[in-house]
């Protein structure tokens, strides 16, 4: 299982993008992904640890993966290296 967490802001469509490519990757990963609010204590925690400047931010498996807009291309890169 390949864990996502993503950090979203409201009104973010970066966020609205990667959560659609990352659903849609469901079909082909064994994903498990959790959405947290950035203005939460818990995103604001995973914000300040992995400095955090754009949303969403993302991790796989607890590991930082990027900020701001991601393509379902670099997702599928770094899962196929996780397989």
């Amino acid at each position: 299982m390949i864990n996502i967490t993503i950090i979203t802001t409201k009104g973010c469509q970066h966020c609205v993008n990667a959560k659609q490519i990352l659903n849609s990757l469901k079909q082909e990963y064994p994903l498990s992904i959790n959405e947290i609010d950035a203005a939460s204590q818990e995103g604001q925690a995973l914000i300040k640890k992995h400095n955090i400047l754009l949303s969403p931010g993302i991790l796989i498996n607890d590991q930082f993966f990027s900020m701001g807009g991601s393509t379902r291309e670099q997702f599928r890169k770094k899962f196929d290296k996780l397989k």
